[in-house]
């Protein structure tokens, strides 16, 4: 198995105004191909800044990035761009799909910026909702679909490109409870099938269904460790009934 995040002293200090934050102090962390990864931590922790770095969203100010073996850290914005494009795969709270277009379209759209011909791009926006249940409701628009279908939308799109990596902020955090259950079901199910997941999180209960939780605080890890994940299908099951029983 290769590694496919490799930090190792990474560094990243902001200006403001006349003042200077250091919201990462040091990190080193090597991710594995394959891992499923929860990064939790208080606000201020350095959480949202270690995830937009490992998402080529932001550079760090020291230290080096090595994305499936390959040096990020000293990319220009284009080829950050390139590789986001090429390599990473974005699930975030707020869904970020376009309006007006259905789902095929918004699933799509990875597609037209790699430049792929139309035929090629159908078949893998075809295969990528199939993968999340959506198969059925490619033509209906955001507006037309629930809040764990719209996110569906989103892990499809995401995942279009057989990106090496699928990076999740908050997937849950504009959910309810039932339609959390079924999205970290489906990430448990993607995961099985190889995928490489790294999630942002807040929650506690969501970073059970992890089998590896980093927890930063001021900036810096200050625990890394394994477990046996909960299963999100049994825990659907156990809620969906207590919600029959009441």
């Amino acid at each position: 198995m290769s590694r496919i995040i490799e930090f190792e002293a990474i560094d990243k200090t902001y200006e403001v105004g006349t003042h200077q934050v250091r919201a990462l102090r040091g990190i080193n962390l090597n991710i594995e191909e394959g891992e499923y990864v929860a990064i939790m931590g208080p606000s201020g922790s350095g959480k949202s800044t270690l995830m937009n770095i490992i998402g080529c969203l932001d550079t760090p100010t020291a230290g080096i990035y090595k994305l499936a073996g390959e040096r990020v850290d000293t990319m220009t914005d284009n080829e950050l761009a390139d590789v986001r494009n090429r390599r990473i795969g974005f699930v975030f709270q707020t869904f970020n799909l376009l309006p007006r277009a259905d789902a095929y379209h918004n699933v799509e759209l990875p597609l037209v910026y790699a430049g792929l011909p139309k035929a090629q791009r159908q078949e893998m926006a075809e295969v990528a909702l199939a993968k999340v249940g959506l198969d059925e409701r490619m033509h209906h628009k955001p507006n037309e679909l629930s809040g764990g279908q719209r996110q569906r939308v989103a892990v499809a799109r995401a995942l279009v490109n057989n990106p090496s990596l699928l990076l999740a902020d908050e997937p849950t955090g504009n959910l309810d409870s039932k339609t959390s259950y079924e999205i970290m079901e489906l990430f448990g199910k993607l995961h099985d099938a190889g995928n490489t997941i790294v999630l942002v999180t807040h929650e506690e209960d969501i970073a059970l269904y992890a089998h590896r939780v980093v927890r930063l605080l001021d900036g810096r890890i200050y625990s890394d460790e394994r477990q046996e994940p909960k299963d999100a299908k049994a825990a659907k099951a156990q809620f969906v009934q207590q919600m029959e029983e009441e």
